[in-house]
């Protein structure tokens, strides 16, 4: 209560300052700095006016409006408000007006007032206060640098300020600073003096001293490490080296003590000599307990010599040394590498790799070999020396012996170095026959950056050690474990991506199992390469048989995990996925008669990569369907075959008939003794007879008006000539096949004989009643007889004592008109038949048969 009457007397009083500059509200307190966090209350009073109250009045905090909640109203023109600060912003608190009315409008600027608040956070004590003060030269600073540590925190509008004071008996300096350190300027380093030093930290919202720190001066000193370090190897002392080095400021003003550390060039850690050990005013130190002919590195330090004063120096540059030589300590690490082969004996390579503690560099190995065999007992093989310049734990190939199967060896090698000989590293080697049963389960696999190998060893056995071996990348090297374990981690070197061949072998008094190996890999990457695709064999149907090499263990950088095989023709891809130990695939439901191209993809854990391609051809027909077309063809011949043979068997009369016509023999032809008194004898038909000879009925009246009128004008030729519609002789319709050409005999000369080849016509013409009108004896039917043939006419035909028995062998008798036949009579050239006085035609028929004519091939001729 008595806080809300101050405020409303300060109102009062601005109130009465401010009455000129009619504001009608008025806002306290004024430009205040607040903490962030804490609770702030502001007081808003209304002077000058009725025209408002405090129920008119709100609080904005920047664009905020603060809630009613808020706000507590002291009377009716005075009204407060109470907020948490929570941001660290700067910002403005206005007291406003909320009544509608026109004088507030018109008089807006009078109705509002407000607060600029500074935010802030308290100050805080700082802590761990530390000064130096450094050596430069030869004396200590005239300067002393001091830290602290500072929780608090800060704000841009309210900074906090450090001031450093430092105090002595004849000075007193500060500075200040807004960092965490500071250096005091203090002139003449006050030795054997008392200083204090502490440090305010200040800031609007008040201030706050730290722990004064109040020490004899040389507490704050931290002078140079020691200088001329320096290690000196003494020959005899094959353990040790001694240490020297110089103070590295004047004992009249600081007096040292100092720490000393040590470790073998190359270690990851030091070894410290103990403090009481070196917690004097010394100058050497001599190192004790080292290894011989092993490198070593020290390093000094020294700080103020009262106990709890001053800070320990840096260390020193690095002083380095070799120990000197010793007698090698340990024995050879002996092994060997066997290469093993199923018909002839085995090749061993007996190796060793320096002792842990050869105190020196070997120089030269001593190797003894015994070989023990059941036919020749034990046999010495000579002793040999083996000079060595390898680096320091390297393979060292002593001797390579040859092993059979029922033999034994036994080595024994001793390491020598300057200085003398180590003790005798002795091995037994088995023969094949006579090694114990191998370990089982043998697994290796990546763990925590090493390889660990894990098996399980035979039940009943007494082993003094396991020896694990491994090679990759032209490295091959072991480590030799107790007998006991049944797993640990390989120890040597190894490099990722690389296949490692690790084996376990165990050893006894006299014997060695067999070696079991296991790949593996530190770590796995994506391969190098991919298997090349081949045929095996020729492609089928649809059908073909893949095969390829598994990929090298240098390329593979990991185990691979499956194959993805690949196989397109045009734009259809097919993949199909095999495991990884597959060295061949069969690929099915291929085209007939389609290129393919094929490639390998192989993967593992960390990635793939593909292939090169390949391509094939499937072939167009499978197995036995060529045979099954070719059987099949070759009895559809076969049966068409013997169809035709049957059908040529049943029907030979035809085709014989069709294919071989027989041809009229001129010889039987009866065309020579023809008339129209002359019977003729009726010959049956013969088998096969090829028609020859057609036979035209004529009308007697017709016959004889044609004969007398066309006598006189048919003309008598002697030129041959061709004719297709007259090509008969007698007609323009015949029954013969084909047309055939007249060839002349009179007048061009032309043999019958010489053209056999062309067509001879015999012609007669035979009338039912008499030549010229005389009437027969006996009126036979009047016909017309042709004949054709390819032969020559011959003498029967041409002479008439020829038997008319002799002619045409089949007549063949066809009605023709009179029109016809006449035409025909034009285009035939007649000869008379010659008078054959042997004749048995009777003499009254003598006068008939000259007055019938011969039509003749080359014109008329008289007989």
């Amino acid at each position: 209560m008595k806080t809300v009457i101050e405020m409303l007397l300060l109102a009062s009083l601005m109130l009465t300052s401010n009455a000129d500059r009619q504001n009608h509200l008025l806002t306290f307190p004024q430009s205040p700095v607040v903490e962030v966090g804490s609770n702030f209350t502001a007081t808003c009073v209304i002077i000058n006016t009725t025209e408002v109250v405090a129920d008119d009045l709100y609080w904005n905090l920047s664009e905020t409006t603060l809630p009613r909640e808020y706000y507590t109203k002291i009377n009716s023109s005075a009204l407060s408000v109470t907020f948490t600060v929570t941001s660290e912003k700067s910002e403005w608190l206005y007291c406003r007006c909320s009544k509608k009315s026109l004088k507030v409008f018109f008089n807006d600027g009078r109705y509002i007032h407000g607060i600029y608040l500074l935010k802030g956070y308290a100050v805080q004590q700082p802590v761990n206060l530390s000064c130096v003060a450094v050596q430069i030269g030869r004396y200590i600073s005239e300067s002393i640098r001091c830290y602290w540590n500072y929780t608090g925190r800060q704000t841009a509008d309210v900074p906090t300020n450090f001031i450093v004071n430092v105090k002595s008996a004849t000075q007193e300096n500060h500075t200040s600073t807004h960092e965490t350190t500071a250096e005091v300027v203090l002139g003449p380093f006050p030795h054997y003096f008392t200083m204090e030093v502490w440090v305010v930290a200040e800031n609007r919202l008040g201030s706050v001293e730290s722990e004064h720190l109040r020490e004899d001066a040389s507490w704050f000193v931290k002078t140079n490490p020691p200088s001329d370090v320096w290690v000196i190897s003494e020959p005899g002392f094959h353990s040790s080296l001694l240490l020297n080095w110089t103070h590295p400021i004047n004992p009249l003003y600081v007096r040292l003590i100092y720490q000393i550390r040590y470790a073998p060039e190359g270690a990851h850690t030091w070894t410290y000599v103990p403090e009481v050990d070196t917690s004097r005013d010394i100058q050497s130190f001599r190192l004790q307990n080292l290894k011989p002919d092993t490198l070593y590195v020290a390093q000094v330090s020294c700080k103020n010599a009262r106990p709890g004063h001053g800070y320990w120096s840096d260390w020193s540059n690095n002083a380095t040394e070799r120990t000197p030589e010793a007698r090698p300590e340990g024995k050879p690490d002996l092994w060997r590498f066997i290469s093993e082969s199923e018909n002839t004996e085995r090749q061993v390579q007996i190796v060793c790799k320096e002792p842990v503690r050869s105190n020196g560099r070997i120089i030269r190995y001593d190797v003894k070999i015994q070989v023990h065999s059941v036919t020749e007992g034990i046999r010495s093989l000579e002793n040999v020396s083996v000079s060595t310049n390898v680096p320091w734990r390297s393979v060292t190939v002593l001797r390579q012996v040859p092993v059979g199967d029922h033999q034994s060896v036994r080595a024994s090698v001793s390491a020598v170095n300057s200085v003398g000989r180590s003790a005798d590293a002795f091995l037994f080697i088995s023969g094949r026959e006579r090694e114990r049963p191998p370990v089982e389960d043998l697994m290796a696999w990546p763990q925590d950056g090493r390889l660990m190998v894990k098996w399980r060893p035979p039940t009943g056995q007494e082993r003094s050690e396991v020896v694990v071996e491994w090679s990759g990348e032209g490295q091959r090297d072991w480590q030799k474990e107790r007998g006991n374990i049944s797993q640990t981690y390989i120890k040597g070197p190894l490099q990722p991506f690389v296949c490692y061949q690790v084996s376990v072998v165990l050893l006894g008094s006299g014997w060695s199992s067999k070696a079991v190996t296991q790949e593996a890999f530190l770590e796995e990457g994506v391969p190098l390469a991919a298997p090349s695709v081949s045929l095996d064999g020729v492609p089928g149907h649809k059908e073909v048989n893949l095969k390829w090499n598994q990929i090298p263990c240098e390329k593979r950088r990991g185990f691979i995990t499956n194959y993805t095989i690949h196989y397109r023709t045009g734009a259809d891809t097919r993949v199909v996925t095999i495991p990884g130990s597959s060295s061949s695939y069969k690929l099915t439901s291929l085209s007939p008669d389609t290129t393919y191209d094929t490639w390998i993809t192989a993967h593992t854990i960390a990635g793939s990569h593909p292939g090169s391609p390949h391509s094939f051809t499937t072939q167009k027909y499978g197995p036995g369907q060529i045979e099954f077309i070719v059987v099949g063809a070759s009895l559809g011949f076969l049966f068409i075959f013997l169809m035709a043979v049957l059908l040529c068997f049943y029907k030979r009369d035809v085709i014989k008939e069709n294919l071989w016509p027989q041809i009229p023999d001129p010889g039987e032809s009866t065309i020579g003794n023809w008339s129209p008194d002359y019977p003729l004898k009726a010959e049956p038909p013969r088998e096969s007879c090829v028609s020859g000879i057609s036979v035209l009925d004529i009308d007697i009246g017709d016959g004889r008006s044609v004969f007398d009128e066309e006598k006189a004008g048919l003309p008598l030729k002697k030129d041959k000539f061709l004719s297709e519609e007259h090509s008969s002789g007698i007609g323009g319709s015949s029954c013969m096949s084909s047309p055939r050409q007249s060839v002349s005999d009179s007048d061009e000369g032309g043999d019958m004989a010489d053209t056999t080849a062309s067509t001879v016509q015999y012609s007669s013409v035979v009338a039912s009643s008499g030549y010229k009108g005389q009437t027969p004896a006996q009126a036979p039917p009047t016909f017309f007889s042709r004949s054709e043939s390819t032969q020559p006419l011959l003498d029967c035909e041409e002479n008439p004592d020829t038997s008319p028995h002799e002619g045409s062998r089949q007549l063949q008798r066809c009605s023709r008109p009179a029109g016809e036949l006449r035409e025909e009579l034009q285009n035939l050239e007649f000869c008379p038949l010659q008078e054959d006085s042997e004749s048995n035609t009777p003499a009254d028929d003598q006068s008939d048969a000259a007055s019938s004519y011969m039509p003749q091939l080359g014109g008329y001729r008289p007989q």
